[in-house]
This record gives structure tokens, C-alpha cells and sequence, in this order.
């Protein structure tokens, strides 16, 4: 079920830890039918893949996370 998906995110649609999970509804995903959930880490650079569907979250142009210590 690879997928050319592309997801732009704003800093804001990442949780506390700098993340997402796939399947996501950001991705226009039924996350019934779809593969198991995956956190991806797209703060650490800007970007992750999803290793079972293929769709690519990243951030927006312009868009920083702010380091949580």
C-alpha cells in the first residue's frame, strides 16, 4: 500500500515529544484500514517517512520547533 503522500505540518500538529503517528486523519487515513500506528519523529529533521505506507510528514516552510528541555 505504498503511497506519494505528502503531509506539510505546523509546528502545532506535532505532540510535546516532536512527533506524529501514522496512520493519521491529517493524512486523509481511515485509521481502521490502514497498517499498525508508528510514532515518527519529525522535529529531530524536519521530516519522517512512514515505513509502512510511504507518506512523508513534514514541516512547513518556515515553520521551527522550539527545543523542550
Amino acid at each position: 500500500m505504498p503511497t506519494n503522500a505528502v503531509v506539510e505540518l505546523l509546528a502545532k500538529d506535532l505532540n510535546h515529544q516532536g512527533g506524529v503517528f501514522c496512520p493519521s486523519p491529517k493524512a486523509d487515513m481511515k485509521l481502521w484500514d490502514t497498517h499498525p500506528k508508528v510514532y515518527l519523529d519529525v522535529a529531530r529533521t524536519g521530516e519522517a517517512k512512514c515505513p509502512y505506507c510511504g507518506t512523508l510528514y513534514r514541516l512547513k516552510a518556515g515553520e521551527t520547533v522550539s527545543s523542550r528541555h
